[in-house]
């Protein structure tokens, strides 16, 4: 049977819980069994040496009396003067020893041959006192209770970590739940049909939900614009191309019915220039589809300045030719190499110095400029032509979106569509301005 992600999510909090839990408490009891192993070691042996100091001082009478003292003010006393076969011959301690007397500084053993000695545990240490033994130390019954106290507080620790941990990773699922129903539910939304429908963040929290909310959200947006485009595109097609179309049909009518050469001649030539205008417009399309299907793998590192030299020495002379002053300005220092398309690129400048010179008008000047910001490159082509009023922007930027004044000249509307693509496939944006007079256009490339 297979475990869903988020019940795999509980287990693990509540596994981290009780692993994390044990380790401690495992720490802490051995910590705090070595520390009262030590401080019974030590108490030991400041016994024994108090108790062998007594015996030199006073001999066997001085030691009964500090034992019998001693036996007092604590039940759990061990200390007795044995011979070299174990017997006690004074003091508190087993009849006989569980072991032959051997001098030892600390030992924890069950030190009684019989009786209820047999059954206790007591840490002793072991000294000669002339032809004797001293045995001195503590029953562990204290230390022991001690230790079960402990044991059993963190046992319940334990046991609360568990518990804990449960709730933990219920309310881990619960959230990961929530925030990955919110997510399944945005893609259902956009999979059924409503492309208007986004994940969104919670307030911008940050974390790995929201960025992965954030990365779809943009892929939707994109999906949308494309969509969006996509139905434009088809409009505008079976828009912009009925034109055409029809003038090929009259023309190619012209062409068969004309009588005198020269009438055939101009329909025919007619014929061709209609049928040029079609397949620009579609090898146009063809180059914004091909730029949207390149991902940023295909960025080569380039030297942006060499390139505008290229784009420069190839249009100058059809600039001059257009009778238009032509001038070209890049920094005084080298720029570093940018990741670019050259090719794309390449069509995309071409394709903003071909407006100019449509639109630059007898006279005029068409500028390339090129900027090396901190964090950006800017690619710009300038005129001194009428310009695009601010308001008509996002037409001119839209596909087939042609001005008033320019559908009396050749052309489809798909010139600054393809540099904004273009600009779109560096990660860029396409900026236009006023030249005060004319048009500024820049391609803004991000380092």
């Amino acid at each position: 049977m297979r475990i869903s992600i988020t019940a795999r999510l509980a287990l693990l909090a509540v596994l981290l819980s009780l692993v994390t839990s044990l380790a401690l408490a495992g720490l802490i009891w051995q910590q705090t069994h070595d520390d009262a192993i030590e401080v019974l070691r030590r108490d030991t042996g400041e016994q024994s040496d108090a108790l062998a100091a007594i015996y030199r001082s006073g001999g066997v009478t001085a030691l009964a009396q500090a034992i019998s003292d001693a036996q007092e003010d604590d039940d759990s006393l061990v200390a007795a003067l044995v011979d070299g076969k174990g017997v006690r011959r004074l003091g508190v301690g087993p009849d006989k020893l569980a072991f032959p007397p051997a001098a030892e500084s600390f030992r924890i053993a069950r030190i009684g041959a019989a009786g209820d000695w047999a059954r206790e545990e007591a840490g002793v240490a072991i000294r000669p006192l002339g032809r004797d033994w001293l045995v001195s130390g503590r029953l562990l019954d204290d230390w022991e209770r001690a230790q079960r106290t402990i044991e059993r507080a963190l046992l319940l620790a334990v046991l609360l970590s568990l518990v804990l941990g449960i709730c933990a990773g219920l309310v881990l699922t619960r959230y990961v739940a929530r925030r990955l129903d919110r997510i399944a539910g945005a893609v259902d939304a956009v999979a059924a049909g409503d492309l208007a429908r986004r994940v969104g963040t919670e307030g911008g929290g940050g974390d790995a939900f929201d960025r992965l909310s954030l990365r779809i959200d943009g892929m939707l947006d994109r999906i949308d614009r494309l969509m969006g485009e996509l139905r434009v595109v088809t409009d505008s097609i079976a828009h912009d191309l009925r034109s055409p179309i029809a003038r090929l049909r009259a023309r190619a009518e012209a062409a068969a019915t004309a009588d005198e050469p020269r009438q055939r001649e101009a329909a025919l030539a007619g014929l061709i220039a209609e049928t040029d205008l079609v397949m620009r417009m579609l090898a146009v399309l063809l180059e914004i589809s091909r730029s949207e299907a390149v991902t940023r793998d295909a960025l080569v590192p380039l030297d942006p300045a060499a390139l505008m030299e290229e784009i420069a020495d190839l249009y100058a002379p059809m600039v001059e030719e257009a009778g238009l002053r032509f001038t070209v300005a890049l920094p005084p220092a080298p720029v570093a190499p940018v990741g670019l398309h050259r090719e794309l690129l390449s069509q995309a400048l071409a394709n903003l110095i071909d407006n100019a010179l449509r639109h630059a008008g007898e006279g005029g000047a068409i500028a390339l400029s090129l900027e090396a910001g901190q964090g950006e490159v800017r690619f710009s082509v300038a005129d001194r032509g009428p310009g695009i009023a601010a308001a008509d922007r996002a037409q001119a930027l839209s596909r087939f979106g042609r001005l008033d004044r320019a559908r009396s000249l050749p052309g489809a509307g798909l010139g600054l569509a393809l540099v904004e693509s273009v600009a779109r496939l560096h990660g860029g944006r396409l900026e236009l301005a006023d030249n005060t007079p004319g048009l500024a256009a820049t391609i803004v490339i991000p380092r």
